[in-house]
């Protein structure tokens, strides 16, 4: 790994502890360069522009996501139901909330019409669907592909409902 790539993936990881800590709106220029320790015109060295800056920091946040969920996973797959109140658990902890609020707010500037945030959203929940398909236990390849999208849905709409504070009716869900 080159010099310039080390430094690269140790903004990256700086940022994206940032947006986590204050979200996206806080994900301007200055404020991200000040995160990154450095200026925003150095910044701008190591991204395109912006967007760049962000899209690395969504992808991040994902994998770091991922991650996390896969270390707390069963190793072999489960049937739907065992999965989704598995997830349901993990995704819904105060440690993962961070995530949560990052994934929402992507949704709402996606719904908003920004494009950009709408391609990242797109990427990183196909991203989860495949996910999913590789850890779902099914009869046949027809039903994972029915059980990943069930059970993407049913994550989405207790995060939507979660966020609104209707734990209530997640938990009456499960």
């Amino acid at each position: 790994m080159q010099k310039t790539d080390s430094r690269r993936a140790e903004i990256i990881q700086r940022l994206t502890d940032y947006v986590l800590a204050e979200g996206l709106s806080a994900a301007s220029l200055r404020p991200l360069a000040k995160a990154a320790g450095t200026s925003d015109r150095m910044l701008l060295y190591y991204f395109a522009d912006k967007r760049a800056i962000i899209t690395a920091v969504l992808e991040q946040i994902s994998a770091r996501l991922m991650g996390l969920i896969s270390e707390r996973t069963a190793t072999e797959p489960l049937p739907l139901e065992e999965l989704r109140r598995l997830l349901a658990e993990l995704l819904f902890e105060d440690a993962l909330w961070p995530y949560m609020r990052i994934w929402l707010q992507v949704a709402a500037r996606a719904a908003m019409g920004d494009e950009h945030y709408r391609g990242v959203g797109e990427q990183i929940g196909r991203g989860f669907l495949d996910w999913g398909k590789m850890q779902l236990k099914a009869d046949s390849a027809a039903q994972l592909e029915v059980d990943a999208a069930r059970l993407l849905v049913s994550m989405e709409g207790m995060l939507f409902l979660k966020s609104i504070g209707l734990d209530d009716v997640n938990a009456k869900a499960l």
